[in-house]
């Protein structure tokens, strides 16, 4: 049941939006007893983090790579842990699953900008791609936004994990990983599963609105469901706590993890095409910009596609 997280990398590009990334995998690094590789990506076309125009790329290859050892080691001079650096030069989103894959990484650790809507759209979001390729789960982090400076980093160990559960391929596997890292900790284990009204009204009479109660022969139904997920010895350490909410998934999840003092939602990656969730996102990348916790995005494996 249980996978060791025993290589944790931490993805950065120096900004702001990225400052609590380090000192967060430390803090994970230290309490797992993992071994820690801090990783920043020269993409020669985004250069304004470098504070400096450039007009030969090439021949300015090495002042950036020095410029990011030197931060990496800024950032780390005080940590008492084992770790190492991993700089390279490409883009981020071909080089960090490259790295990944080489590496044996079992958690990557990034930040999101938490952009929405039309400059989502056209800006993109590389934590957003990364979460889509990565072959190990990808734990983000709420970027810094002003006024957050002096905000504490998120709660580690993790107390109180909610996993969202639609009894799909994707969502197992984020249920997988969660009950390892529950046990890991002894945390207690939210299994959650939101009804969405519009996706079953020809079928069944549904709440008409948000947060009304289910019938209860439904809602009885789909809580045994997944109770039924948990393996019976799990309950000797863990305590679980089974949940059917109705509404929107991204804001009944967002809104039951501030109700439950949620340290981590836990959710599975899953691509779409609609006009709709390239605009927005999908529930996965609605809760990421939304949550004020850490969200853990869980890919399935490539064999089971």
């Amino acid at each position: 049941m249980r996978k060791p997280l025993e290589r944790i990398l931490c993805a950065t590009d120096f900004s702001d939006v990225s400052r609590t990334v380090v000192p967060y995998g430390i803090e994970m690094a230290r309490k797992l007893s993992a071994r820690l590789s801090v990783c920043h990506i020269v993409d020669l076309p985004a250069i304004s983090v470098y504070g400096e125009a450039v007009f030969d790329p090439i021949a300015h290859q090495q002042y950036f790579v020095d410029f990011a050892r030197n931060e990496m080691e800024n950032q780390m001079k005080n940590a008492d842990i084992e770790w190492e650096p991993m700089i390279a030069i490409g883009h981020t989103t071909e080089e960090i699953p490259r790295i990944v894959a080489e590496k044996a990484i079992d958690l990557v650790v990034a930040a999101t900008h938490g952009r929405s809507g039309f400059k989502r759209f056209f800006l993109g979001s590389v934590t957003e791609r990364l979460m889509r390729i990565l072959p190990c789960p990808l734990l983000v982090l709420r970027g810094e936004v002003p006024g957050d400076e002096h905000r504490p980093l998120p709660r580690f160990p993790f107390q109180n994990i909610l996993v969202a559960y639609d009894f799909s391929r994707d969502s197992e596997e984020a249920f997988r990983t969660s009950l390892s890292i529950a046990q890991e900790f002894e945390s207690n284990l939210h299994i959650v599963h939101v009804v969405e009204p519009t996706a079953y009204r020809e079928f069944l009479k549904f709440p008409g609105a948000s947060g009304d109660p289910l019938p209860k022969d439904i809602h009885d139904s789909l809580r045994e469901r997944l109770l039924e997920l948990v393996p019976t010895e799990a309950f000797n350490w863990c305590e679980v706590n089974a949940g059917i909410l109705v509404g929107k998934p991204y804001a009944e999840l967002i809104r039951y993890a501030q109700e439950k003092d949620i340290d981590l939602i836990a959710l599975g990656v899953r691509g779409h095409g609609k006009v709709e969730e390239l605009l927005v996102g999908s529930t996965t990348d609605r809760v990421i910009r939304r949550s004020s916790c850490p969200v853990l995005s869980v890919l399935p494996p490539l064999e089971d596609d």
